[in-house]
């Protein structure tokens, strides 16, 4: 397809994301297998976990210990999500073992006061002292806007307002920024128009899609992402994850769907996409149930070829 990016870099947040949701506890030793796993699999860029609040989400109060255990690898960068500068520290006594933090927040006030328990001002005044502090240790930084294609208490969230935050992450300073389509609500028409726009308004800025196929229009979106030139995407393996608010939000589109399409576009990843279902089969084991991944349950079309 002309105009596309000849390649991509793909953040794989599964361990994160992903885990955040399953309701089972997941033992600490099969996260650092999978994320093992993952890293094998080519995947440069790994949220690794969240240094969240224990009595908050659970799953992710083994933060420290997954992040000591996990092996490093040469050109694979670690990130963390950070919450607040409370977090923060906590995932300061681990600094040489990751290499960027996320901060999060959502455009629409109903869905971050339910998500968070604040107001997005108040999010914005509490993140750029934490992105502050982040940038004197010497970390690469991303902001992520959650609800920024639409909300499921508000509806339609004002472009506007997602820029406006973005360049108010963009000057605590920030790299990269990601957009969350956090419930699935973007259509392929709205991307276009979107990330159009994003080019023009937030120039020196990394901008990161992040598409959720609650609706199944994950990958579509993608496609609509990168033919206005986005080259960052973050995703889940084995379509893990969701949002936790509000009930009924499914996982984030599936690592390997989008890996095996880009590659069929010609469009390169770096990703080894039979390791890659492995680690995907490894996580369907750990949690006894089959895992959402079209490729996963079908295999690549090279395979369905020999």
């Amino acid at each position: 397809m002309p105009g596309l990016p000849s390649s991509v870099r793909i953040r794989e947040v599964g361990p994160r994301d992903g885990f955040q949701n399953e309701p089972e506890t997941i033992a600490s030793a099969d996260k650092v297998r999978l994320i093992d796993m993952l890293s094998a699999a080519g995947l440069a860029r790994i949220e690794v976990t969240s240094f969240v609040r224990p009595d908050v989400i659970p799953q992710l109060s083994d933060a420290a210990e997954v992040l000591a255990a996990v092996q490093r690898r040469d050109g694979v960068s670690f990130s963390v999500l950070i919450p607040n500068e409370r977090g923060l520290e906590r995932a300061l006594e681990l600094r040489e073992r990751f290499d960027e933090v996320s901060v999060f927040l959502s455009a629409s006030e109903t869905h971050n006061q339910r998500n968070v328990n604040r107001s997005v001002e108040d999010s914005l005044v509490g993140l750029e002292a934490t992105l502050d502090r982040a940038g004197d240790a010497g970390l690469r930084r991303e902001g992520v806007i959650a609800t920024s294609f639409g909300c499921p208490y508000e509806g339609e969230v004002a472009v506007e307002r997602v820029f406006a935050i973005a360049e108010r992450l963009a000057a605590a300073g920030c790299d990269e920024v990601g957009f969350g389509d956090t419930t699935g609500m973007a259509n392929p028409r709205q991307v276009h128009g979107f990330f159009a726009a994003a080019r023009e308004r937030l120039g020196g800025v990394e901008l990161t899609a992040h598409f959720h196929n609650t609706r199944g229009q994950g990958l579509a979106n993608v496609v609509a992402a990168l033919e206005e030139g986005v080259e960052s995407f973050e995703s889940s393996f084995g379509e893990l994850g969701g949002c936790p608010v509000p009930p009924g939000s499914t996982g984030n589109v599936s690592t390997e769907d989008v890996v095996s399409m880009l590659h069929e576009m010609g469009v390169e990843t770096g990703v080894e996409l039979p390791r890659l279902i492995e680690a995907s089969r490894a996580a369907q084991e750990i949690l006894g149930r089959p895992l959402g991944a079209h490729v996963l349950r079908a295999g690549p079309v090279d395979w369905q070829r020999d």
